[in-house]
């Protein structure tokens, strides 16, 4: 039924009918009312124009001739186009964090460890990124990844062998990555944004591998949440100085000579060049002691 179909809002309203604040033969129904509940019917406004409530939302003039929603969804031509509009994504994008609360929740302390996808498996970080899965897990960790190759796979890897809970968070990406196969505990993401939720609310410190654009997103993203307070106790650790200390260098010596940080800002980042320094440090930030 078409907007202009339906009956006047008068129509179904008796003038006996009386509510606390509306005048009996009022066309203008209360919110809960018997012929106002759902929202999504035309009344009229003091001034005669048209008016409509659409859940929360109040339609007025021209847009109270909007179709219903009901409208919109059963007569749709186009059955799959609702799944591209953004209040489905709203949808969508909810059901992917209850997804990663309800999984995670009980995970227990756990530490994400960062790195370049493209580590290849005969490369000294991917040997250190497997002894890095190993000892978070005899320090007490679990152990979070973005589940991809790389320095990611030596993570889980590490963590797998050690008998830890080895966890991949994976996102859509243009090109086909997949969940690595020392994943245990798996959930793959559309949204970049949910996702880094993730990696933040569960994880009790960051252990950085040398990477690329992705894991400078996410090294910067945690310093952020570090400096501005809405995340505490949180050791940010970098392995590789020969990788890291240019960017280091840079920080100091452009944005600290600058004024656009401060000089407390770099004691968010420490700097080693081991598996077991990394390690210790994350351990002892959060209370735990690394037990090898």
């Amino acid at each position: 039924m078409s907007p202009s179909q339906h009956p006047a809002a008068n129509d179904d309203v008796r003038p006996s009918t009386t509510h606390d604040d509306v005048p009996a033969g009022s066309d203008r129904l209360p919110a809960g009312s018997a012929n106002g509940t759902g929202g999504d019917r035309p009344t009229r406004t003091a001034a005669g124009q048209p008016a409509r409530r659409r859940g929360s939302v109040e339609l007025r003039r021209s847009q109270a001739a909007t179709p219903q929603s009901d409208n919109m969804l059963l007569d749709a031509d186009d059955t799959g186009g609702f799944v591209r509009t953004d209040p489905w994504r709203v949808l969508r994008i909810q059901s992917e964090f209850v997804e990663g609360f309800g999984t995670l929740a009980d995970l227990g302390p756990a530490i994400s460890v960062f790195g370049s996808a493209r580590t290849a498996r005969d490369s000294s970080f991917y040997a250190i990124g497997e002894e890095v899965g190993r000892r978070l897990v005899e320090a007490g960790y679990a152990v979070i990844t973005g589940g991809g190759p790389g320095a990611m796979e030596a993570a889980n890897k590490g963590a797998c062998e050690a008998g830890g809970t080895s966890v991949g968070l994976g996102i859509e990406l243009p090109f086909e990555q997949g969940m690595n196969e020392w994943v245990d505990l798996g959930i793959n993401f559309r949204y970049f944004f949910a996702r880094k939720t993730m990696f933040v609310k569960y994880a009790s410190g960051f252990v950085v591998l040398p990477g690329g654009f992705g894991t400078l997103d996410e090294l910067f993203e945690a310093m952020t949440l570090v400096q501005t307070g809405k995340v505490t106790s949180f050791p940010i650790v970098l392995i590789g100085v020969d990788y890291w200390r240019p960017l280091l260098d840079w920080i100091e010596g452009t944005l600290l000579a600058e004024g656009t940080i401060s000089a407390k800002d770099l004691s968010l980042l420490q700097l080693v060049d081991t598996a077991e320094e990394a390690v210790r440090i994350v351990a002892a930030s959060a209370g735990h002691e690394h037990a090898s």
